[in-house]
């Protein structure tokens, strides 16, 4: 039984140290700087890619796939 306990104390103490999930302003704007940095991007081109980075719409996967024509649409989720 205190080796359970002493388990329990060790990850207590270990997820003190992890980062949090919530990433900062100061965080997002310095990566998405990089990433402007990094493609050598200037003036116009710049400005945009760093707007959709703060965004979060700069998904490297693109728009998902397109819906078939003649396809019944998903229904709607439901209303809690």
């Amino acid at each position: 039984m205190p080796r359970y306990a002493l388990v329990a104390a060790t990850l207590c103490i270990l997820s003190l140290g992890a980062p949090a999930l919530a990433v900062t302003a100061k965080d997002k704007i310095a990566t998405c700087l990089f990433g402007a940095k990094d493609q050598n991007l200037q003036g116009a081109a710049r400005t945009a890619f760093i707007k959709k980075c703060m965004a979060n719409k700069n998904d490297p996967r693109g728009p998902g796939p397109a819906p078939v024509s003649g396809s019944v649409p998903p229904p709607p989720p439901p209303q809690r």
